[in-house]
């Protein structure tokens, strides 16, 4: 299936939050409440919601599940008369919803839709839903700020980058080869990358910091606890960005990043970076990431949500039933 969507559906202002499914919430919420800096905002049996400094309500939900995979990944819309009208447009195009539009039930509130990609994945456009007040920390502590980004594996990047950018309005800010898609929806360089894999899974989630010296700072909190970089700390090529990686208690991955590149809309040029060495880390320092961590990046293959709608369009989901198959 092709999209031939005349204009995108909506206008994405931002990646508000990130929802995981885990085996293990207990010691996830610890770990991203005690050891990686967020806070915890609200909890529900086996539910948890967690905050940066931000203005979002929080930036990381947590969810019980058998095996890793991705609940939602949350974007926010300027008004409910948006969430509607990309709600006429999806079912124009054929795409599945999850949720028709209304008020959310989320801790979070608002209102919104959510529409499943044709990986399975659930995608979530809000309105209205609550905010805080900004607290950056006092001094120098170090504690992430929002989500940069969310990196997902994907069984055909050319396809996901259709739907993300003809349907849901994103721009490619650039290529690693034809490995990496890095996507924008605003100035940021990216908020999404789709990365090129024999399933769909979640590759790892990147957290904002205040600055480099609040992302080495982190580096260092998160040393006095017995936790070392399973890559990094580094400089990408692609975005600028600096990174360290680590894994969490369920194995997956977190990133602590700072100074992604800013987008001029007017003179941005997309551009194809080679995978070398010296690309993937402009300092020199990281050296190449662990085979444990690049294992955990490869994720366990998530079918998502594709059983859970009917398409309307034949062909709409694709092709991965094999592989998923294959993997469990």
């Amino acid at each position: 299936m092709v999209f031939f969507a005349a204009e995108p559906v909506c206008k994405l202002r931002s990646l508000r939050s990130v929802s995981l499914k885990v085996p293990h919430t207990g010691a996830a919420k610890d770990f991203y409440h005690e050891v990686w800096g967020l806070s915890t905002v609200e909890e529900d049996g086996n539910k948890f919601w967690l905050r940066g400094t931000g203005a979002d309500h929080h930036i990381l939900r947590l969810e019980q599940a058998e095996r890793n995979g991705l609940g939602s990944v949350s974007f926010a819309l300027s008004t409910p008369q948006d969430v509607d009208r990309a709600a006429v447009k999806l079912a124009a195009l054929g795409i599945p919803l999850f949720r028709e539009p209304g008020p959310l039930d989320d801790a979070a509130g608002g209102y919104g839709l959510q529409l499943v990609d044709p990986e399975g994945r659930l995608v979530e456009l809000s309105a209205n839903v609550h905010a805080v007040v900004s607290q950056e920390p006092a001094g120098r502590r170090a504690l992430p700020r929002k989500i940069a980004h969310v990196v997902l594996n994907t069984v055909d990047i050319d396809r996901a980058t259709d739907f993300y950018t003809q349907v849901l309005g994103m721009r490619i800010s650039d290529w690693s080869e034809h490995q990496m898609a890095f996507l924008r929806c605003n100035a940021e360089h990216h908020v999404i990358a789709f990365n090129q894999a024999p399933w769909t899974s979640v590759n790892h989630v990147a957290y904002e910091m205040q600055s480099i010296d609040h992302f080495m700072r982190g580096i260092g909190s998160l040393k006095s606890h017995g936790i070392a970089p399973q890559w990094g700390p580094g400089r990408h090529g692609p975005g600028d960005n600096t990174f360290s990686y680590f894994t969490d208690p369920n194995n997956l991955v977190c990133e602590y990043t700072s100074e992604v590149a800013q987008v001029d809309e007017d003179s941005w040029l997309c551009r194809t970076w080679k995978r070398t060495p010296e690309l993937s880390d402009q300092w020199g320092t990281a050296g190449p990431p662990t085979a444990s961590v690049r294992s955990a990046m490869a994720g366990v293959a998530d079918p998502g949500y594709r059983e859970l709608v009917q398409p309307r369009s034949e062909g709409y989901f694709l092709n991965a039933e094999a592989v998923h198959a294959e993997a469990r």
